[in-house]
């Protein structure tokens, strides 16, 4: 399935949590991991703080197969942090799940990232040319190796020194061994982290719907550049670097956030609905009815169908109930991948002008399946329909893409690709309608779509960036 299906995806990143000053902080972390593990599911992983050290409990797969009762009671203290992973850099291996543990001069600390580090090759470089060891294959850990290097007293002094080292995109969660939780977000906001309060608790995630399921009040975003430190005295700000425009990631819209989420202060669900409707206004097609690609093409679809007044439909039926491993019939089966997740609801779709609305199209391998199997249930046209601009560059801020030769939108005119996915007629949404839907044009970062990218990623650096992302 891994090379039929997932590989034509771009992939979630990772999602962080954390907890500050709670009893049950480790059971809330899990339930918080629960609520972000569409981030990622290679990896999961909670370390919590008693006040006098910090116990760690990893592993490889879902946030349920990872941990069980007992692991969760090793899991001592009042504060802890968790992360759920898909690994961007580093192999997919026990030894770079997350959160990274370590003791040093000034005690122990533990990190959970979400982004990536654009250059995580040369300050590892750097390090070990002086004698440093590593651990992992993960960037986090240069932010530990630059603490660890830092002189000053203070742990703000040391988070901002290592801080200011970096490029790229972070969103971080530190817990120390004495109790203290720190929250870090890059200055220009590639990835969103949140705030929220359980009670006299304070909450940290990436997105909205972890605070939801632990009934966590959301208070505000943690903002670009913005440090926030939790303690036995409260909650401190600091804001160390040079205000900047910010850049957060719109794929995040797109596809990656829940719907049911709010980053960057806007809804994710009323978002996607917009990208519908402006699609449908500046590609209609004559049809009778419109279906999503499930799940993340749902929303959208509402929206092309409300705005067109063609009905909606759920023409395609996803599984939700799949593991980590398949065994292929020694008879293959076609389409064995794009099947075991997705069916054409025949009886819907017969002899229907469908109009068919995606998220996003990345190599095209499995458009042209959907295409093909709407097709086998006797649709009578099939009209795809992108809720984004054609995807024409890789990204360095935390997403695994493919490289610029693979990504189909890169290489071909959008007629070629209509073609090569067999549908009658392919549209794709503008980059103005993207900019549109959202209700503002500045604040994001849109490399995806336009090669332009806020944070310049050389050709020494780019060059070991994409070997970690494979």
């Amino acid at each position: 399935m891994d090379s039929t299906f997932k590989s034509d995806r771009f992939h979630d990143e990772c999602g962080v949590f954390g907890i500050y000053g709670h009893t049950e902080a480790a059971n809330l972390t899990y339930l918080g991991l629960y609520g972000l593990q569409h981030r990622g599911q290679e990896s999961a992983g909670i370390a919590s703080s008693d006040g006098t050290r910090i116990y760690s409990h990893k592993g490889m797969g879902l946030v349920a197969d990872v941990f069980d009762n007992d692991s969760i009671k090793s899991l001592a203290g009042s504060s802890a942090i968790g992360h759920v992973r898909y690994s961007t850099a580093g192999e997919s291996h026990i030894k770079n799940a997350q959160p990274f543990v370590v003791e040093y001069a000034r005690g122990g600390i533990a990190v959970a990232h979400n982004g990536n580090i654009v250059n995580a090759f040369v300050i590892r470089a750097e390090f070990e040319a002086h004698g440093s060891i590593f651990q992992s294959g993960m960037d986090t850990e240069t932010i530990v190796h630059l603490m660890s290097s830092c002189k000053e007293r203070y742990l703000i002094d040391r988070i901002t020194f290592a801080l200011s080292k970096l490029k790229g995109a972070y969103s971080l969660v530190f817990l120390t061994d004495k109790g203290t939780m720190v929250a870090a977000r890059d200055p220009l906001g590639f990835r969103p982290l949140c705030l929220g309060r359980l009670r006299d608790s304070f909450v940290v995630a990436s997105e909205t719907c972890a605070l939801d399921l632990i009934e966590a009040t959301y208070i505000r975003d943690i903002e670009p550049g913005e440090i926030i430190i939790m303690d036995k005295t409260g909650l401190h700000s600091y804001k160390p670097f040079a205000p900047v425009e910010p850049k957060q990631c719109i794929f995040e819209f797109i596809y990656f956030a829940r719907p049911d989420s709010h980053i960057f202060g806007k809804s994710v669900y009323e978002v996607r609905k917009n990208f519908g409707r402006i699609l449908a206004q500046e590609n209609p097609v004559d049809a009778d009815i419109v279906i999503p690609v499930p799940d993340s093409g749902v929303p959208a679809a509402i929206g092309y169908a409300e705005e067109s007044g063609i009905p909606f439909e759920k023409g395609i039926v996803r599984s939700h109930y799949m593991g980590r491993t398949f065994i292929e019939p020694q008879d293959a089966i076609r389409h064995f991948g794009v099947k075991l997740k997705l069916n054409a609801v025949k009886d819907v779709i017969k002899g229907k002008r469908v109009v068919v609305v995606d998220d996003s199209i990345v190599r095209g391998t499995t458009s042209r399946k959907i295409v093909k199997m709407i097709r086998d249930a006797r649709a009578k046209e099939v009209h795809m329909r992108i809720s984004s601009p054609p995807s024409i560059s890789p990204c360095y801020y935390g997403i695994d893409t493919p490289t610029t030769e693979e990504l189909i939108a890169s290489n071909h005119k959008v007629e070629e690709i209509n073609n090569y996915i067999t549908s009658d007629t392919l549209s794709y949404l503008s980059l103005e309608g993207l900019y549109k839907a959202v209700g503002q044009d500045t604040n994001f970062c849109d490399a995806c779509f336009t090669g332009k990218y806020p944070v310049k990623v050389e050709d020494e650096v780019k060059a070991p960036q994409l070997v970690l992302f494979k």
